[in-house]
């Protein structure tokens, strides 16, 4: 029999997002995104100290000197139970929330023993390809476009101009969107949140199948860590955005030449993965003010070595958990 503190874990975690989040959605749209992150940091960090758990935060808001709360190298829960690397985005697409726009969630992840995460170190980006379980061992990163959607196609019973492909709306990303319409698939671009778009591609209903492109390094651990759960695939490799950054990962003794997967990004197989939830979209709806201090969350919960993935709806009186963290923080 597992030990309680594994059987409960995952619906530890969904309070910590499911806190983050509500915290994060007071400020749709209202232009502030730090206020925004602030908000679910303060929320992630005051559970997360309440988990039976010796964790070491290895995907953080930042080094220590600049950030204040859950920094990279933050040791967080009791410091008693499972040891575990831990990776947080207390909002993913913070640009999102403050525009108001759809597509941000709030996110955990945990793995079991300690250097089991991979750190990306001061390279803030990597290039990804990510898809779901039918597609999962048909991608090669340093493979041309067209040859991965064919792969992919051919993996899911499609043809390639049935395909969706989700690619970050940036610059750096124009060789990507060349690629993928002159192989003739459909693209959806996104602001922001590649974290949730990366999980949409194991996701049958959200008709993505492939996200490309580059992004965050920190959202592609965090990604990993939900495919691995899910069954999916993700290949990335670092990318340095000029000399510097290029030097900087030599001196750190970073391979910018290592495509690594999912098993070198995450490589523990007790993995739990969390999210909630802020502004809504395809993967998951958005925080719900009600009437009556009522909160309505919509999270996922999902854990690697038993295959689970669990979705829940949940109400919050937020008059009565207000009184519960004023008794916590005494």
């Amino acid at each position: 029999m597992a030990e309680p503190v594994e059987r409960n874990l995952g619906l530890d975690l969904v309070r910590v997002t499911e806190t983050a989040a509500m915290g994060a959605a007071r400020w749709l749209g209202r232009g502030n995104k730090e206020a925004a992150d602030q908000a679910a940091v303060d929320g992630m960090r005051l559970h997360l100290s309440t988990l039976d758990i010796d964790g070491l935060v290895v995907i953080g808001e930042g080094e220590k000197d600049s950030a204040p709360m859950l920094y990279n190298g933050e040791r967080v829960g009791s410091g008693q139970g499972l040891v575990v690397d831990v990776a947080v985005d207390p909002v993913d697409g913070t640009t999102l929330t403050a525009s108001g726009m759809p597509g941000a969630i709030a996110v955990i992840a945990l793995a079991e023993g300690r250097g089991t995460m991979y750190a990306p170190g001061s390279l803030v980006y990597m290039d990804k390809i990510a898809v779901g379980p039918e597609a999962a061992g048909a991608i090669e990163l340093e493979a041309p476009v067209d040859h991965n959607l064919r792969q992919v196609a051919k993996a899911k019973r499609k043809e390639v101009n049935d395909l969706r492909v989700l690619i970050l709306d940036r610059e750096r990303n124009q060789h990507y969107i060349d690629g993928v319409r002159q192989a003739g698939a459909r693209i959806s671009l996104i602001r922001d949140g590649d974290v949730a778009g990366a999980i949409a591609t194991n996701q049958e209903e959200t008709a993505a199948d492939v996200l490309l492109g580059i992004g965050g390094s920190p959202e592609a651990v965090i990604a990993a860590a939900a495919l691995k759960c899910m069954g999916g695939e993700m290949q990335c490799k670092l990318w340095p955005r000029n000399d510097e950054e290029r030097q900087s990962a030599v001196d750190e003794g970073l391979d910018l030449n290592q495509v690594m997967g999912t098993a070198e990004l995450v490589s523990s197989d007790n993995v739990f993965f969390a999210a909630t939830g802020v502004t809504g979209g395809e993967y998951l709806q958005a925080v719900e003010f009600r009437r009556d201090d009522h909160v309505v969350t919509h999270s996922v919960i999902m854990r690697s070595k038993t295959g689970s993935i669990r979705y829940m709806e949940a109400t919050h009186n937020i008059a009565r958990l207000s009184e519960i963290s004023a008794q916590t923080l005494d």
